[in-house]
């Protein structure tokens, strides 16, 4: 799998989606009314037997291979793959789309943190009419849970990101630090590899929305609450809390290495042992492999540390879904190809390329759980990965414009990276900016 870090679309492609967004949820529109009626697998099977034209959007590298083997599976289906770009491109793109009422693809890759801000607007279909409810029991709780909004589902998952602590054996090792178990056993070990090297940092951040939320939901917060297009805000929560003040620590000591993620210097680091650990999603070991090559054998893989010993509890990081458009009139067609590529065959495909699954068929297969990776010095990653997705805690909502969220976090949290501001400050501007924002756009945001 190759995977791209989130990047926030901007703040002025968000703001024209949510307009539109809103403008959707205030014009008493009930969309397709065809959409809404329930669609039988025999309907869906029909249309496969009949077949049509798909325009799919997505950057995920092993689509590739599953549309070729699904046209040869239903050779009257011809798939158009297209890549628009990656986050602020395909999102924009998709926006822009949607707004001239043309080009609109009939199936789209959604992060699944971005999904809310289009479901909002209508601009995606339910899938529960077309049997999707049915699927729940397929994929583990997390993925599902983001994209499904009470009984309505917008999305089949693709992929997931359970979180755990990438680790370079050999930089703790010679530094003689233990894996850390705990949330204040990982504070000691930054400083203890930064003492015996000050060339060499526990991990890197200098200021990610994606990570700080991921940290916020394993803490147990919930900042935020959405029901329809009612809203709430609470950056001071006890998980958000209890994030900002064990990680100020860790900026206060200049226990982190200020390199921006995805970056040259940060594959070297990840290399060269400099960077010691990520704390980030299942989805790594590939981007590891290839970007991190020099390091082939050093690197581990440890249960996420833990706020209470022993408590378990995982967050999700990254994941995308696919979804169909509002605007498609295939439907039927579109979801028998949703469910060929994230239900049915071509979720094997895509494992062999390197995803990491939502399935939970495939989390528990044996042969899944015993791969031994060399990347890794031989150890089964898989078995560490797939108890972390059953361990996520549950109850994490997103805001329904997450997109400008996340690309505001830089010039409010974001700062405290700088020394700027503190953490506990930080986000409650990024609160101050989300309130305001939501509440610009017609969102009803109590804090």
């Amino acid at each position: 799998m190759t995977f791209r870090h989130h990047r926030a679309v901007g703040a002025l492609a968000a703001a024209s989606a949510l307009a539109l967004a809103l403008t959707a949820c205030g014009s008493g529109s009930d969309g397709d009314d065809a959409a809404a009626e329930a669609v039988s697998a025999e309907d869906i099977a029909a249309a496969l037997e009949e077949g049509g034209d798909l325009l799919v959007w997505a950057w995920e590298p092993t689509l590739d291979q599953v549309v070729e083997d699904f046209e040869a599976e239903y050779p009257n289906v011809n798939v158009e793959m297209a890549n628009v770009g990656t986050g602020n491109d395909h999102y924009v793109a998709l926006q822009n789309a949607i707004s001239a009422g043309s080009g609109v693809p009939d199936v789209t890759q959604m992060e699944y943190y971005a999904l809310p801000q289009f479901s909002i607007g209508e601009s995606l279909a339910d899938l529960a009419p077309l049997g999707a409810s049915e699927l729940e029991s397929t994929y583990s709780p997390g993925p599902w849970g983001a994209v499904t909004d009470g009984d309505a589902v917008y999305g089949l998952p693709m992929d997931s990101g359970p979180m755990a602590l990438f680790y370079n054996a050999k930089t703790f090792e010679e530094a003689g630090v233990d894996v850390p178990a705990t949330w204040e056993e990982f504070a000691d070990a930054a400083q203890q590899i930064h003492d015996h090297d000050p060339n060499t940092y526990i991990t890197s951040d200098n200021g990610d929305a994606g990570f700080a939320t991921s940290m916020i939901w394993q803490a147990g917060g919930h900042p935020f609450q959405v029901e329809g297009t009612d809203v709430t805000v609470d950056l001071a929560d006890e998980g958000s809390a209890k994030w900002a003040e064990m990680w100020q620590q860790l900026i206060d000591d200049g226990l982190l290495a200020d390199v921006p993620g995805w970056s040259d210097e940060w594959f070297q680091g990840l290399g060269n042992g400099e960077i010691a650990a990520l704390v980030t999603g299942a989805w790594m070991p590939a981007n590891l492999e290839s970007g991190a090559a020099p390091a082939s054998g050093d690197w581990r893989v440890a249960p996420m540390p833990q706020w209470t010993a022993g408590a378990g509890e995982t967050a999700e990081n990254g994941g995308s879904a696919l979804s169909i458009t509002e605007a498609s009139d295939k439907k039927a067609l579109a979801y028998g190809f949703l469910e060929y590529a994230n239900a049915g065959d071509g979720v094997a495909t895509r494992l062999e390329g390197g995803n990491f699954p939502a399935t939970l068929a495939d989390l528990t297969d044996e042969a899944f759980l015993a791969e031994e990776s060399e990347y890794f010095g031989g150890q089964k990653i898989n078995e560490v990965l797939s108890e972390s997705a059953t361990s996520v805690v549950p109850g994490w909502q997103y805001l329904p414009y997450q997109v400008y969220a996340n690309s505001v976090f830089p010039d409010t949290a974001g700062q405290a990276y700088t020394g700027s501001t503190s953490l506990t400050d930080g986000l409650a501007a990024w609160q101050e900016s989300i309130v305001g924002y939501g509440n610009e756009q017609g969102f009803t945001v109590s804090e």
